[in-house]
């Protein structure tokens, strides 16, 4: 699953257009990647066929889409960061993120409820 899971840069910027359009024709998805990442139609069908053979998607019937979803990546890719960088520790992580920034009363709300919905499990 990790495999599916670890994307590159490239990668993950073609994902989430297909996330946020799909179904999607993919000769749509060349034009959509045209514009928003100055790709040629080579590039996104090389980009379609590399994912396809790694089963992060599917392309039938020229209809692109997702077979893993984007928060199963961001939560891999999150624990995967925050392991390597902080040893595991999520305090350390929130130290470091929130050194020099300021949250709003309504972000600290959300956190707060957020860690009270983890604890009471």
């Amino acid at each position: 699953m990790e495999n599916l899971l670890k994307l590159f840069d490239a990668e993950y910027k073609f994902m989430s257009i297909v996330w946020e359009h799909e179904p999607v024709n993919s000769t749509e998805l060349t034009r959509i990647c045209e514009k928003a990442l100055g790709w040629k139609k080579p590039t996104t069908y090389t980009m379609i066929k590399k994912l396809c053979d790694r089963g992060i998607m599917k392309n039938e019937k020229a209809t692109v889409t997702a077979l893993i979803a984007r928060d199963d990546v961001q939560k891999y890719e999150a624990e995967v960061f925050v392991n390597r960088v902080f040893d595991g520790s999520i305090p350390s992580f929130i130290t470091a993120f929130l050194h020099d920034k300021t949250l709003s009363e309504e972000e600290a709300l959300t956190i707060k409820t957020m860690i009270d919905g983890v604890t009471k499990v």
